[in-house]
């Protein structure tokens, strides 16, 4: 019988060789060509409904976007023992600023969105911003407050305006009871069992929070208010440049010194003479350029400064010192 012949002929192996070679480069070519492009989002394309009716694209992307282009071009990089990035990809640049100016930890935040000062100013819940305030205080006032002073401090926050903020720290813990007070419900309270003035003005009074106050006031809670008037004082703290200042006390009071006593006459002084002993040197605190710190009153500059030396745990200070510049 006549041998059945086979349709076609044997391959050599040399076409087979070709034909793995094409193989393996078009699939190295589909590699490279799919992570050159953009990652496709299903759920940003506009398909119709009634293609997919029953299939979240979303949850498809969620579901398999680990698979990133980062991903394949980082275990491709493992492959070839290459750890630098491709510049066709970017990488996250931990060093990367968008403004300088920004404060320490924002720096990476991007213009128009840091807010580097606050306020004492009360906002309500609803409405615009612009209508929360009627006047914008430009002075800070605080006392370090217990409720047994209560009297003191009403005819002491009567004596300022509504151009100044008042803030209440309260060492006693005593807040609600203050409510008796109309002024009270626009007042800041602040409270803290067992804790002195300088130890709120640490916490409480950062520069960039007072920093929409020209002055800021920091008294004790048992001064006499009788004969002091707010705005007369700011005027004269203005005229004379005062950066740290204190209303001049009582001069019949023998207990205390010369340099911080009211003299008739006399709008300001920042020299004196005090008893025999009481100073080593006339151009030097406490006869000259001090003020105590049961009443001081502090430019916003000055503040600044003076914030930063303040200690964390503890403040020694009989007496402040005033730089004359």
């Amino acid at each position: 019988m006549p041998v059945p012949i086979r349709s076609g002929t044997p391959k050599k192996p040399s076409e087979m060789m070709r034909l793995f070679m094409t193989t393996f480069i078009g699939i190295i070519f589909g590699f490279f060509l799919g992570i050159s492009f953009p990652t496709l989002s299903l759920s940003k394309m506009n398909l119709p409904s009634g293609l997919f009716p029953s299939i979240d694209l979303t949850y498809i992307e969620d579901k398999y976007s680990g698979l990133s282009k980062q991903a394949l071009f980082n275990a491709w990089s493992s492959l070839k023992g290459n750890k630098e990035a491709s510049p066709l990809l970017p990488r996250y640049n931990e060093t990367e600023i968008w403004v300088p100016t920004n404060p320490r930890g924002a720096e990476r935040l991007p213009p128009g969105i840091v807010a580097s000062e606050s306020d004492f100013y009360l906002r309500r819940l609803w409405g615009l911003p612009s209508e929360d305030l009627t006047i914008q205080p430009r002075y800070l006032v605080t006392f370090t407050v217990g409720y047994d002073q209560k009297k003191n401090i009403d005819a002491a926050v009567k004596k300022f305006s509504e151009n100044f903020t008042i803030v209440l720290f309260h060492y006693d813990g005593r807040t609600t009871e203050w409510d008796e007070f109309e002024w009270s419900k626009r007042t800041v309270h602040i409270s803290a069992h067992k804790q002195t003035k300088w130890w709120y003005a640490k916490r409480f009074l950062h520069p960039d929070i007072v920093a929409p106050y020209d002055y800021i006031f920091l008294w004790d809670e048992d001064l006499g208010v009788e004969h002091f008037d707010a705005e007369k004082y700011i005027k004269l703290v203005r005229k004379h440049g005062l950066e740290i200042s204190q209303p001049g006390l009582d001069p019949d009071r023998g207990t205390t010194w010369a340099m911080t006593k009211r003299r008739d006459g006399i709008e300001v002084h920042k020299d004196t003479e005090e008893r025999p002993g009481w100073c080593t040197d006339p151009h030097l605190p406490p006869c000259a350029a001090f003020v105590e710190i049961m009443a001081t009153v502090f430019s916003r500059d000055a503040w600044r400064c003076v914030w930063h030396m303040i200690q964390v745990k503890r403040v020694n200070l009989n007496f402040l010192p005033i730089p004359l510049l």
